[in-house]
């Protein structure tokens, strides 16, 4: 009997045991789905404030952007230029709008069979406005401009005197006789002043155009100045170049390469090089050898050459014994006329070539000796003397009017001394 009851505490304990672990489960798990439950609560709100706040943040951006585009359109529509654009057109319309009834009164107070006579004259002027644009539109002669000015100021001005009319004939119909000579002035100037804002509106707008681009058209300047100054400095050529251009078939030959080709026919030489281009080079090397000849003809130099003939005989020669030629210690140029290189030169180091064996051996005249004098004092002193203008003052050859300067300034330094 105790075992069984000693039994049935035990079962009674294991099952209370198993119940207190089965609650502590349900707990547990009522717990964990309860913070499932706010963990997906708190994750819905926060994306409920992200996309409120997404939401705000995109409105004030688009409000921004409406804003933007707002104050773009005005400062688009608000401009000089749409101003007055629209506003002289605006001006246009209000007196079309003040003249056109008077014109139509008028004319139909006289008879209504009349009523389209007022709207042809008063149209008339305006259609003709019209086609002031339309030729400066499409660049028509000048002529034809002015015709259609005329012919549109001359309508508006009978429409204008229409309405004086009309307006002083107010008088005593309510008017004063000041109050319709107002009234008539009124309609006149309202009716003359539409075309003529008009016109001026073409006129501003046709400036503007041509001033659209001022770096085209400095552009376009420079090439017309460029383009005379070639005509004037070239005639020649140019002519040649118009022949090309004439000869071949329109549009096959670039003005560029007719005048390329104009100067080489003309010129006998590429683009850009004359005969006096080459003379002064040819001048300017020959004098460029002179200075470097005379600045390593030295004494020193003439010496070292003489050592080196000793060491380094040539064969051929006829200066000494070993064959190298005699060799001057003052102008260090080979003695007794011997052809054979210095010994530097057999070395490998080219001497200067001598241009006083290549001159000719015409006799200097005293007549063009005295043009280089005088040359020489009008220009300040014969260190100014060049071959070149040596050459234009004489009209001679480059190594005549080489020699001719050398003279020259050997007298004068030979003076000095």
């Amino acid at each position: 009997m105790s075992s069984w009851s000693e039994e049935r505490r035990r079962n009674l304990a294991a099952d209370a045991e198993q119940r207190r672990l089965d609650d502590d489960a349900r707990e547990e798990r009522r717990l964990k789905s309860q913070e499932a439950e706010d963990k997906r609560r708190r994750e819905e709100r926060g994306k409920d404030r992200d996309e409120k706040r997404t939401a705000t943040v995109q409105r004030r951006r688009e409000r921004a952007q409406r804003r933007q585009a707002r104050a773009a359109k005005r400062e688009k529509t608000f401009t000089p230029e749409n101003v007055y654009r629209k506003g002289t057109l605006l001006l246009v319309g209000l007196s079309a709008a003040a003249s056109l009834p008077a014109q139509v009164l008028h004319f139909v107070h006289i008879s209504w069979m009349l009523f389209p006579i007022g709207p042809a004259v008063e149209g008339a002027a305006w259609v003709m406005a019209a086609g002031v644009a339309y030729a400066d539109e499409r660049k028509l002669p000048a002529w034809v401009r002015w015709l259609l000015r005329i012919l549109s100021l001359s309508a508006a001005g009978f429409a204008a005197n229409i309405n004086y009319q009309y307006g002083t004939s107010l008088a005593g119909n309510g008017l004063t006789v000041a109050e319709a000579q107002v009234a008539g002035l009124g309609l006149a100037a309202v009716t003359l002043g539409g075309p003529l804002f008009f016109e001026v509106r073409q006129w501003v707008l046709t400036l503007t155009a041509k001033t659209a681009s001022p770096k085209q058209q400095a552009e376009d300047k420079a090439r017309a100045k460029h383009e005379k100054k070639r005509s004037k400095r070239f005639k020649d050529v140019i002519d040649r170049q118009q022949e090309l251009l004439l000869a071949a078939p329109y549009g096959t030959l670039k003005p560029e390469d007719a005048f390329a080709r104009a100067w080489w026919d003309v010129k006998g030489a590429p683009l850009g090089v004359t005969a006096d281009a080459i003379a002064d080079r040819l001048d300017a090397e020959a004098e460029v050898a002179t200075v470097l000849a005379e600045a390593e003809c030295t004494p020193e130099r003439a010496a070292v050459e003489l050592l080196l003939a000793d060491l380094f005989g040539t064969d051929g020669g006829d200066g000494g014994a070993s064959g190298a030629a005699a060799v001057s210690p003052i102008s260090g140029s080979p003695v007794g006329g011997a052809k054979a290189p210095t010994a530097l030169g057999g070395k490998g180091k080219r001497p200067v070539r001598s241009t006083s064996g290549t001159e000719a051996e015409k006799p200097l005249a005293e007549a063009d000796l005295k043009a280089v004098r005088k040359l020489a004092e009008a220009l300040g002193g014969t260190d100014r003397l060049s071959a070149k203008n040596v050459r234009e003052t004489v009209g001679c050859r480059n190594d005549y009017a080489l020699r001719l300067r050398n003279a020259v300034r050997s007298e004068s330094e030979g003076d000095t001394q």
